[in-house]
């Protein structure tokens, strides 16, 4: 079984396969660099939060500091 591509006119790196009209990108470092920027997204996005997570538990607890705080003025 011979699998029968025919390139794209004008897209050096983009070939057709015949058999399932699929384009496909030849081209494996701009594949590689787009899996690497995509990676680098991701680990940004779960960054930014956890981060958030942080600064979310941080307010949690500046407000039960606040609130034993209160409590201890009041008592006196």
């Amino acid at each position: 079984m011979t699998i029968e591509r025919k390139r794209i006119e004008g897209h050096p790196d983009l070939v057709k396969d015949m058999r399932t009209g699929a384009i496909i990108n030849t081209n494996y470092d701009a594949y590689a660099t787009a899996k690497k920027r995509a990676a680098s997204a991701q680990a940004q996005r779960d960054e930014i939060r956890n981060t958030t997570r942080q600064i979310n538990n941080l307010k949690c607890e500046m407000h039960e500091i606040k609130s034993l705080l209160t409590q201890l003025v009041s008592k006196q």
